[in-house]
């Protein structure tokens, strides 16, 4: 990460003093690190503080007539390679989504043509708050990047839930993909340093399967498709023209990339085979592994007798597709949700399927993972398992399309 420029704009919230120990840490990677304060964070940190550790002047005023003169808040917004916001509070959110720019940091949040990386911290209340909660879908889809909040123990006594700020190792790692010498973009092609993907064809399976056994009952995964509509929107990002194969979901459909719905595994196939060739297939739906060998006409009634229901194997999407011969895609990730043992039947998985690579994750009612919007997982390829910190589901995919792209150059390059 070293020669990066980063400006960190540093919220109004108890959490700020976080901020010292992440400007620490990018400094000791070799990162440059210029710093906005509002109003409200000087009552948690002094500039003093920040000023200190970043070893250069700390901007707090639009106004100021010096730094204006100097430097001036469209040169502060365009030098860095990424702006991060930590931590950032239900107003500076608000302030973001409705387009202000009443204050030094929303000007220059207005203004910038760079990434920006933006890590919430407030009370749960907040965070779950329906206006926080549409500002945050607004923000993404304007291509704001996240990562947390975390869930936990508040400042506030007997106060607990989603809110933290997000730990600085996690922060650091989900700025690393944005910057222009990370590990991560130094290993991708200049021409498309920020759209490695170009070019591509990425399918990426999304949601549960319903597998009826009459016409008001079925077989179901708890499965929100949060995560597996976020890889299909991060490829989209990287460049790719994206397929992605959907179960029944409440979630709206991704611009720009074609969506196919189906209901139960069966239609999950045929789509999927459809849908080749493909580069890369991601198989993130949680595919129901039994379904009803017949399915009744008439809503089955109580009638004294406890019903029987015949259940047959569904096909294996993931096998079927990773032991194709002739249209195998490069690149073939499934992904293992488990309730214990996690990596050792992640590994299982990967060579009973024939995959290239497996993400696993604790689905564990302790981990809120179904229906959440957090993620933890393993990578398990071949030759290691990588395990990333908790962060969000847009920051997972993020992260896992990169790392894919990054796969398919080498692979591509050693065939040639």
């Amino acid at each position: 990460m070293k020669q990066n420029r980063i400006l960190l704009i540093i919220g109004g919230g108890i959490a700020a003093y976080k901020c010292l120990d992440l400007v620490r840490r990018l400094r000791e990677q070799g990162v440059s690190v210029r710093a906005v304060m509002t109003r409200a964070a000087a009552e948690f940190v002094t500039p003093l503080s920040v000023g200190a550790l970043t070893n250069d002047r700390v901007f707090t005023d639009l106004f100021d007539l010096n730094d204006e003169r100097e430097i001036g808040h469209i040169y502060l917004s365009r030098e860095a390679d990424l702006v991060i916001v930590a931590p950032a509070t239900a107003d500076l959110l608000a302030k973001m989504a409705g387009g202000h720019a009443d204050d030094l940091a929303s000007t220059i949040l207005m203004a910038t043509d760079k990434p920006v990386l933006v890590a919430p911290a407030m009370n749960p209340r907040m965070w779950l708050h329906p206006a926080t909660q549409r500002n945050v879908k607004q923000l993404k889809n304007d291509g704001i990047h996240f990562v947390g909040p975390n869930v936990g123990e508040m400042a506030e006594r007997d106060e607990a839930g989603p809110g933290r700020l997000a730990e600085v190792p996690e922060i650091i790692a989900a700025a690393e993909p944005h910057l222009a010498n990370s590990p991560i973009a130094r290993s991708v092609t200049p021409l498309h340093a920020k759209r490695p993907l170009t070019g591509r064809h990425v399918l990426v399976t999304s949601g549960p399967t319903h597998e009826p056994i009459d016409p008001v009952r079925y077989i179901a995964n708890r499965s929100s498709g949060k995560q597996g509509h976020a890889i299909a929107q991060a490829a989209f990002a990287l460049g790719a023209r994206v397929t992605l194969v959907t179960g029944p979901v409440t979630l709206p459909d991704p611009e720009g990339i074609k969506t196919v719905h189906v209901e139960t595994a069966q239609q999950m196939l045929e789509a999927v085979r459809r849908g080749l060739p493909a580069d890369i297939t991601v198989f993130a739906a949680a595919v129901a592994d039994w379904r009803s060998a017949t399915t009744s006409r008439q809503k089955i009634k109580k009638t004294g007798d406890r019903p029987v229901i015949d259940l047959v194997e569904n096909p294996d999407i993931l096998a079927t597709v990773a032991n194709l011969e002739a249209e195998r895609p490069q690149h073939v990730i499934g992904f293992a949700a488990e309730t214990h043992d996690v990596i050792a039947y992640a590994k299982k998985k990967l060579l009973a399927k024939g995959a290239d690579w497996i993400v696993a994750n604790d689905v564990s009612s302790t981990t809120r993972v179904l229906g959440g919007d957090n993620n933890a997982v393993h990578v398990v390829t071949p030759e290691s398992v990588e395990s990333w910190p908790q962060m969000s589901k847009d920051e997972v995919a993020e992260r896992l399309m990169l790392r894919a792209a990054e796969h398919l150059r080498r692979t591509t390059a050693a065939a040639e």
